[in-house]
């Protein structure tokens, strides 16, 4: 719709829709040059599926690494990043990516206390053997916070569905030594740390948090140590443009009434993808037809619809951010992460075969399962495998591998919860015949599977599917085996896991250029409108650079958009956006 100048109930500088990771940064960027900002944010919560998330961000070069001595070859991610993404990114987006992820994190250090950010080496980039791929990889993230801080944007902080008691917090290299509790000391130490954790929450009221929701939350609050405004409860129905396409700002609905906002130098859409439209995703890929999504319960393309009502391009709108999942019958979705690099395990599609290595980086699991499923076999669900060694040994679907702790708030002791079972998401069985009339696959198939699986793991090496050559599968397998990722089951009970293809996020959108404005089908630039996030089309393509490729992008993209548009600003007249 056009609007004139005039027509406006509030008017900003710039006007960033939604308040995730992305937005939140792009509102951030645009005060500290000078610029007036406001975020509008659909929900009743901040922090988009940033909140929900891991909080990792991945940034080769980061101020946190180059603290530590280390930084990664600028050219060698370019390379990296050119592989991966096969063609599907422009050399442009990927090098704008490598130069200002790094001074993004460094300008956030600069501007606020509250951003604050470590870098711990050890968790891979995902393909870590290819050239620029780095073993000691480039996730950075913040320290965890007492959400008390945020006093009452404490409420207002979206969370995830499935609440950890009071004190139950993991930091992501804690994460990883606590799945090692029945491996090492220092894995009974960190349940020494969070029991401590639970007896200070209940003492000391401590509300402490970490991963996404510190991130979240630190952002938040350097919002509003810097004064930029938020506006919960304010969805956007429809951006507005002057006759010749130039996008001037956008109707929101607030307070029950529709109010126009105007935006002098810019409209930053970053409000997610359209994770929970099932519609829209069954149209794109038939395959996926439940809502197993762990993104945004408020992310439903509304940006990307908006955009394209105005002639915006699109692209990979069938991609997503895969995860391989659980899912309980309650409806809770639990991601399916360290259970894959357990040494003895396998998983099986619908013919009762492998088809994968099992521990791969998590978006080519869900590749895996979305092309089996094409080829008419059931890969949608999978079921992992594993014996009642390992149930005793490992963390699996969140039980404890420790003695049973009555009333305790997750599994423990040595049996599988009667609940998991009468459910039918896990399987018992002490045969593989009988397992095969469980899961509903061919007996023959999977005695052969698992008597070559364990031929295999007696060995020392997967033949098969390479599982546990890469430095990335062994992040979470067994480091007291010679090959982390294998080792043969053992005697019955078996047991089955169902997985399906879970997701972060939808991760196609609205196609950008290396500033992130948004562009037509013919290249040409939308004046005045640019996305980033889950909103746009992602840099890393089909693929998944190494933990925190969602976040990463989406706060460098919206520091590149909010810089982009201070740089021009002084170039176009009031309420102007031609070029």
């Amino acid at each position: 719709m056009t609007a004139a100048v005039d027509d406006f109930d509030h008017v900003v500088d710039v006007l960033v829709v939604g308040s995730g990771g992305g937005g939140m940064t792009a509102a951030l960027t645009a005060q500290a040059a000078g610029l007036d900002a406001l975020v509008v944010e659909k929900s009743s919560f901040y922090g988009g599926s940033t909140a929900l998330s891991g909080g990792g961000i991945w940034v080769p070069g980061a101020p946190a690494q180059r603290r530590e001595g280390y930084a990664p070859a600028p050219e060698g991610v370019v390379e990296y990043l050119r592989q991966i993404t096969d063609g599907l990114v422009s050399e442009a987006r990927i090098r704008q990516y490598v130069e200002s992820a790094p001074k993004m994190l460094g300008f956030l250090e600069r501007l606020s206390g509250w951003c604050e950010f470590v870098w711990k080496p050890g968790y891979a980039d995902y393909y870590p053997e290819l050239p620029g791929g780095s073993e000691l990889g480039s996730t950075i993230n913040v320290p965890p916070i007492d959400l008390r801080k945020l006093g009452p944007d404490e409420q207002q902080l979206l969370r995830p569905l499935a609440l950890a008691p009071k004190g139950i917090w993991l930091g992501p290299k804690e994460l990883r030594t606590f799945y090692r509790i029945r491996q090492s000391w220092a894995g009974k130490g960190v349940l020494l740390k969070l029991i401590s954790r639970m007896v200070r929450a209940r003492v000391f009221g401590e509300r402490m948090a970490a991963i996404g929701q510190s991130l979240a939350a630190r952002l938040r609050l350097t919002m509003r140590e810097r004064g930029v405004p938020l506006w919960l409860d304010s969805p956007m129905t429809e951006l507005l443009t002057e006759a010749d396409g130039s996008v001037t700002g956008a109707s929101v609905e607030r307070d029950g009434s529709t109010q126009r906002i105007g935006a002098r130098l810019g409209v930053i859409l970053a409000s997610g993808g359209f994770d929970h439209d099932l519609a829209w995703r069954k149209e794109l890929l038939p395959v996926v037809d439940q809502d197993w999504s762990f993104g945004n319960p408020a992310a439903m393309g509304d940006g990307i619809r908006a955009a394209q009502k105005l002639g915006a391009a699109t692209e990979l709108l069938d991609e997503a951010w895969w995860f391989p999942a659980i899912q309980w019958p309650d409806g809770r979705m639990q991601f399916m992460l360290n259970e894959r690099m357990m040494p003895a395990q396998f998983i099986v599609n619908g013919d009762g075969k492998r088809f994968i290595n099992e521990a791969a980086p998590y978006m080519d699991f869900g590749h895996a399962m979305i092309a089996g499923q094409k080829t008419g076999v059931t890969h949608i669900p999978c079921w992992l495998i594993t014996d009642h060694r390992s149930w005793n040994r490992y963390v699996i679907g969140g039980h404890l591998p420790i003695p049973k702790i009555p009333g305790a708030p997750v599994p423990t002791g040595r049996r599988v919860p009667s609940a998991w079972l009468e459910s039918g998401v896990v399987k018992a069985a002490m045969t593989w015949g009988e397992m095969a009339t469980r899961i509903g696959v061919p007996a023959d198939n999977l005695a052969e599977t698992a008597r070559r699986f364990n031929e295999l793991a007696r060995n020392g090496h997967d033949d098969d599917f390479n599982r546990g050559d890469s430095v990335y599968d062994n992040y979470y397998g067994d480091p007291t085996l010679p090959n982390p990722n294998l080792y043969p089951l053992g005697d019955p009970p078996y047991y089955a896991f169902r997985i399906v293809l879970g997701d972060l996020g939808t991760s196609g959108g609205l196609r950008t250029d290396e500033y992130a404005r948004v562009l037509r089908d013919d290249d040409t630039v939308v004046p005045g409108l640019y996305a980033v996030g889950n909103t746009s089309a992602p840099v890393m393509g089909r693929s998944y650079a190494g933990a925190g490729a969602t976040i990463g992008p989406a706060m460098t993209f919206g520091f590149v958009a909010a810089n982009h548009i201070a740089a021009h600003a002084t170039k176009r007249t009031l309420n102007s956006h031609r070029r």
